[in-house]
């Protein structure tokens, strides 16, 4: 249909005429309210950013020498974050000498890997950056779902 009919038709109508589809071959138009278009789209916007997850990246810092007991009280708050469905990244700080056996860092990381494992997934392997080695640990899709409303009918029998 050629603009000048589409136009005077949507005079006619006391509507507006909407380009849909710019991109098209040709240009896909409309006859329709433009404001009530504009306050559906923003809606529609609205809506999707409510239903985006925001990520949180929780971090625990860890020492290559560290005692057992000191080692399952970081490992029960990396469980913790897990279980909340946040992400947890771990560093392990080298210092002084530690720095020429970052091997050490690597098999902490990888006995915390194997601890978690029922509740995440190593999401970034251990690497070395300067005097840190990080690993990142997602939990695991599933789980994270199944946490959330568990969560919520407890905090409402109370």
């Amino acid at each position: 249909m050629r603009i000048e009919d589409a136009l005077r038709l949507a005079r006619e109508a006391d509507l507006d005429l909407v380009e849909v589809a710019a991109q098209a071959r040709p240009p896909v138009c409309k006859l329709m309210d433009y404001g009530k278009f504009k306050y559906e789209s923003a809606q529609k916007a609205r809506e999707s950013r409510r239903n985006q997850q925001l990520t949180v990246i929780k971090e625990q810092k860890l020492r290559p020498k560290i005692d057992n007991h000191d080692y399952e009280t970081k490992k029960g708050h990396v469980r913790r974050f897990l279980e909340h469905g946040n992400k947890v990244k771990v560093t392990i700080m080298f210092r002084g000498r530690e720095q020429s056996r970052p091997e050490l860092g690597f098999r902490l990381l990888q006995r915390l890997a194997e601890d978690i494992q029922d509740l995440g997934v190593v999401e970034a392997a251990p690497k070395q950056d300067g005097r840190n080695m990080t690993m990142v640990i997602a939990p695991h899709k599933n789980r994270a779902k199944v946490a959330k409303p568990a969560a919520a009918t407890s905090d409402s029998d109370a």
